[in-house]
């Protein structure tokens, strides 16, 4: 896969207001940290080439010595890297080695999990599984496996999307473990080792460990402040010509914004015309709290879609699944038998009585998730005032950004504190978004007040240790 070149009409974009943001620095010094911040952030993609220093130069208005001197700046802190004869390429200096998997650990009495974002079970989960278990004796003279899923269940999630306007046969509906399950299955089934996957970036941290782990390469396009960049994406796709495409519509995890049909469209346009399998991922649709996602548009046989009770009703409720057309799901039949036998039968009668009872519990959850954010982004403006938290439109979470690149550090600080958080790097690819954490808002208004304090204790300990300065070349290369 060649290395991606950045653009320098959308580097331009991305630095417009670098100069009144960095005005009490000098010019190359100013440019330095804004091309930094872009890197750190996620915002331009890590391996890719820059654009020449005189082309810079003209683009940002500025002399080729300014370009030269921050340039020589980030390749002196490690956040570029120059090769000979090919030119200028990001990168990100060495840091914590591994992927840590904040769900990797063992259950401490007062520890506060801020790292897992999923809601406890309600009394209509215990329901619908008293529900099932009076069905079940239908089905115990099969033998219980089955490589699409119970009946029930596929219609009922059919119904579902029917409800939104998206025709669907329950022939169309393949029952998996939960939606990393379902995932990981369409990676296994349609794509061979040594593909490129297109995802956008920050996503969800167990879609890029499986996408890494079935051998694949993942593709990064940057989010951009808000929406998605359509630009990128397409350009991206037609450059890589990847398989399959995984993105997070509605609501993305883990910013909490959503796709609209527009960019949905357009990107299923993208694929179509690279011949790629387009993945969307709306385990979180249902947890909005004010407008509904645009609805699902079918956009052809080469769209798939990811559904999921996890998030929505209770994360040990390991039920998901994926929409497809018939060829897709041929290929997940065929290909199922070595990864596992189905889903065992009483969690999908209990997922099926869930999605044809009563939706109250599910807006009453939705009502509950928009007061616990607003309390905690409250909390956190309150008492540490210079980390950002903007408003999602729904999900589970906050993205939050640090006034520095500290994310690790935070972690291991709050953990001394009987705090876990999943450090901003889990989402990205190469060791990108130091500068961000991921704080759920699922635990009850009490218990964020505690986490808010310890990670304002955390965050001031943090302030006090000095940091170590990078060793930098402050001279000007003529």
């Amino acid at each position: 896969m060649n290395a991606p070149i950045v653009n320098t009409v959308a580097l331009t974009r991305q630095l417009k207001d670098w100069r009144r943001s960095h005005a009490d620095e000098t010019a190359y010094r100013g440019l330095a940290e804004a091309l930094k911040r872009l890197v750190l952030d996620g915002r331009l993609p890590l391996d890719a080439r820059l654009p020449g220093e005189r082309r810079l130069a003209e683009a940002l208005g500025l002399s080729r010595i300014t370009v030269s001197s921050a340039l020589d700046r980030l390749r002196a802190d490690g956040f570029v890297v120059s090769r000979v004869g090919s030119g200028s390429f990001t990168a990100l200096p060495p840091g914590p080695a591994g992927r840590r998997d904040p769900l990797n650990h063992r259950d401490a009495a007062g520890v506060i999990d801020m790292a897992t974002a999923v809601m406890p079970a309600g009394p209509h989960v215990h329901a619908a599984y008293a529900h099932a278990l009076a069905s079940l004796p239908a089905h115990l003279p099969g033998h219980g496996y089955g490589p699409v899923g119970v009946t029930a269940l596929r219609l009922a999630v059919a119904k579902t999307y029917d409800a939104l306007g998206l025709k669907t046969s329950a022939d169309e509906i393949v029952v998996t473990a939960g939606a990393q399950n379902a995932l990981a299955l369409l990676l296994r089934s349609l794509a061979r080792p040594g593909d490129a996957v297109v995802i956008d970036h920050p996503t969800f941290h167990h879609a890029i460990d499986a996408i890494v782990r079935a051998g694949l390469k993942p593709a990064p396009v940057a989010l951009p402040s808000e929406g998605w960049d359509i630009e990128a994406l397409t350009a991206t796709i037609e450059r890589v010509r990847p398989r399959l495409i995984y993105l997070i519509g509605a609501h993305h995890n883990p910013t909490g914004r959503v796709m609209t049909a527009g960019e949905e469209a357009a990107i299923a346009a993208g694929a179509r015309r690279a011949g790629a399998i387009l993945i969307l991922d709306e385990t979180l649709r249902e947890l909005g709290f004010d407008a509904s996602p645009p609805p699902p548009v079918d956009h052809g046989d080469h769209v798939v879609r990811l559904g999921s009770m996890s998030k929505s009703w209770w994360g040990g409720l390991r039920i998901g699944w994926i929409r497809a057309a018939s060829g897709v799901v041929e290929a997940l039949v065929r290909s199922r038998a070595s990864m596992d036998l189905g889903v065992p039968i009483i969690e999908q009668l209990a997922a099926a009585a869930l999605l044809a009872g009563d939706p109250a519990p599910l807006d009453e959850r939705r009502r509950q998730l928009a007061a616990r954010e607003a309390h905690l982004r409250a909390r956190l403006a309150a008492s540490i005032p210079d980390w950002e938290a903007a408003r999602p439109a729904g999900g589970l979470s906050l993205w939050v950004g640090l006034p520095r690149p500290a994310s690790e550090a935070l972690a291991e600080a709050a953990a001394r504190l009987d705090v876990r958080i999943a450090p901003g790097a889990r989402f990205g690819v190469g060791g990108a978004f130091q500068r961000f954490v991921r704080l759920p808002f699922t635990l009850p208004e009490t218990e964020l007040d505690q986490a808010v304090d310890r990670l304002a204790k955390a965050w001031a300990l943090l302030d006090r240790k000095p940091r170590r300065t990078p060793p930098r070349n402050e001279g000007v290369v003529l």
